[in-house]
């Protein structure tokens, strides 16, 4: 509690905290019987108040032994998000990272329960033009995307993460063409960058910044 106080204490008044729903429950439990442990996490979620943005359900890559299909782990998924209803003056987004899973029925899901749909780029995963062209992947009132990049192969070049390693150019102009189409509609967007995208988060934040207002 101090910790998370100290968060709240430390931060400019604008500041907004995107915090990560722990492990235990995505990668652990798996969402069932982990009620709890994410009673807890709320709790302690409540004291950033007026600083607190979307949390994040992060699941794994699930293989055939966890579960056969989506089908399979949409019902899991669904009857936790009922109860997450009384909560929802919070904000919650999914990611998931099964390729295979991200269709208009997992999108339906989360759209119910006004939960954003977590949009990545990263080494399997769909490019954000295709996604958009398969279906509407905007599932709340707010979109979040993580530039995560390709971690395997990033780390056989550097583990520093204090320079530019790969030009993200190319990939950022699609990201800004896309995310353009959703201003517009007012939608509020979270975006995150990781080390693993460019070898450097902050140049390749600023580089993101830099394209989407030279489109203006």
């Amino acid at each position: 509690v101090s910790t998370v106080n100290g968060w709240y204490e430390k931060t400019p008044a604008d500041f907004v905290f995107a915090a990560k729903v722990p492990g235990l429950i995505t990668h652990e439990k798996v969402l069932v019987d982990c009620e709890e442990e994410f009673d807890e996490f709320i709790c302690r979620m409540d004291l950033l108040d007026e600083k607190l943005g979307p949390m994040l359900l992060q699941f794994p890559y699930f293989n055939k032994s966890a579960f056969k299909s989506v089908g399979e782990f949409l019902p899991r998924l669904r009857f936790f998000l009922k109860r997450l209803q009384p909560m929802f003056t919070c904000r919650f987004a999914v990611e998931i990272r099964n390729k295979s899973w991200l269709d208009a029925r997992f999108a339906d899901v989360l759209r119910e329960y006004n939960v954003a749909l977590v949009l990545t780029d990263q080494a399997w995963m769909p490019r954000p033009t295709e996604l958009f062209e398969k279906f509407d992947p905007i599932t709340a009132n707010f979109t979040y995307i993580r530039w995560l990049g390709d971690r395997k192969g990033i780390e056989e070049q550097t583990k520093t993460w204090d320079k530019t390693i790969i030009d993200r150019t190319r990939e950022l102009e699609e990201w800004v063409r896309v995310l353009r189409n959703l201003s517009v509609k007012t939608i509020k967007m979270f975006a995150f960058m990781n080390n693993h995208f460019s070898g450097h988060a902050p140049a390749g934040a600023k580089l993101f910044m830099d394209l989407w207002n030279k489109k203006k």
